[in-house]
């Protein structure tokens, strides 16, 4: 299974970053024409500081980074005064500095490369120990920009040659392209399955992200292979559940529904399992981790914030036939390519009371890339928030989780 960093040294992290925590907005000018909390106080934020791209479709609309990997800072259902659905951390964006061992600006969807740990890691140099001291995320996916192709109102796209080392001193050459596409409400009703509701305000957008083997020599399994990873952080609250459908079945068959012991065990009060539903409490107060492997995983994840009447989901390719996920976890595996495909994590204080978000993440990976020269592997990643009247919201969740929101409740005894 898929481990990221464990409790210890994720700690350490935060600790690097507590000072830096995103809900400080001191940086930002001393008027706003926004409120706080819309999309159009975080643009203008995010301007300040960074070359951003505003794309836009009607009342939809998406801030991208290119200095930050071309990454999808945070989007809007209702225009400039909508609520901003992406966390983003104001203060090290605003510090302009780089953290070490990696730079957490936030952003609700970006791209990132597995696997992270054991002897196939391209975020350890090869012959370290697996600490914290030698863990680096890799400059081209943390620090450095992705250079912008073309671009329009709806659409943005974006390319990078990568060079990476793993572990076992294999070499990547790669090449990544991005593209980020608003959708219109045709596709977004064909994805749900039924037409949305006139009092539903959405934005759905959707990232194609492929890799290309550049250089000479094949990718296999004896060298290490390299996974497409797409990670989203969106801001917490009291009231928020993230949703999974799995796919029923025995242990002995498909193995366990869910781990969810990556940080030490998620609370019983704080994750629920149905007949084919996990619910797991996103409310920013409790760190812990929950992941799904292949065999139980679906092509659809989700939250839903009972108190601001948001839905979210995330739907992403997941292919019938493939080579395996990457393992992260930090240390020499025994199954290198016995790792997850989805992921959800809730952000919460450290001993000590500080804090990096609070933030919840929704995660989904690409299968190990078994490419030869000149060979490409793509996934693609889609992203709607949706609010609007409970009712409506209601009758969306029972067509796409077969669950409605006084089930959802009543998982986690809300």
């Amino acid at each position: 299974m898929k481990k990221l960093i464990t409790l210890i040294i994720f700690s350490f992290i935060l600790i690097f970053s507590a000072c830096k925590s995103g809900t400080d907005h001191q940086d930002q000018k001393a008027t706003s024409d926004y409120e706080t909390g819309t999309f159009g106080y975080d643009l203008e934020f995010l301007q300040q500081y960074q070359n951003t791209i505003l794309l836009k479709n009607g009342n939809s609309m998406l801030a991208v980074a290119p200095d930050y990997q071309g990454r999808v800072m945070t989007s809007s259902a209702n225009g400039m005064e909508g609520m901003s659905f992406g966390w983003l951390n104001y203060a090290l964006i605003g510090s302009g500095d780089n953290a070490p061992h990696f730079n957490n600006y936030g952003g609700e969807e970006r791209i990132w490369m597995g696997p992270e740990g054991g002897q196939f890691s391209v975020f350890f140099k090869p012959g370290v120990s697996f600490s914290f001291d030698n863990w680096q995320v890799p400059a081209p996916i943390d620090s450095e920009p992705f250079d912008l192709v073309n671009s329009n109102d709806t659409l943005a796209v974006f390319k990078r040659d990568l060079n990476l080392l793993n572990y076992s001193n294999f070499e990547f050459n790669l090449r990544v392209n991005r593209t980020i596409s608003l959708l219109n409400e045709n596709t977004v009703s064909k994805l749900i399955g039924m037409s949305i509701n006139q009092d539903i305000d959405w934005v759905g957008y959707t990232t194609e992200n492929t890799i290309t083997n550049t250089g000479e020599k094949a990718w296999s399994k004896e060298t290490g292979l390299l996974s497409i990873w797409i990670l989203g952080q969106f801001i917490s609250s009291p009231d928020n559940t993230v949703i999974v459908p799995f796919i029923p079945g025995s242990e002995e068959e498909l193995g366990q529904i869910v781990n969810d012991t990556y940080f030490g065990k998620v609370a019983n009060d704080r994750l629920a399992i149905s007949d084919s539903l996990i619910f797991f409490k996103a409310d920013g107060n409790q760190r812990g981790k929950i992941g799904l492997s292949p065999s139980r995983a679906k092509n659809l994840l989700g939250s839903y914030d009972s108190a601001k009447n948001v839905l979210t989901l995330m739907f992403y390719n997941k292919p019938k036939n493939h080579d395996g996920y990457v393992n992260s976890m930090w240390e020499l595996q025994e199954q290198p390519f016995g790792g997850d495909v989805i992921n959800s994590y809730n952000d919460g204080p450290l001993d000590d009371g500080s804090q990096l978000g609070p933030f919840f993440e929704l995660e989904a990976s690409s299968p190990a890339a078994t490419l030869k020269s000149g060979r490409s592997l793509t996934h693609i990643n889609t992203t709607i928030h949706m609010s609007g009247s409970e009712s409506s919201l209601n009758e969306l969740m029972i067509k796409v989780f077969g669950t409605g929101i006084e089930d959802i409740k009543q998982a986690l005894g809300k």
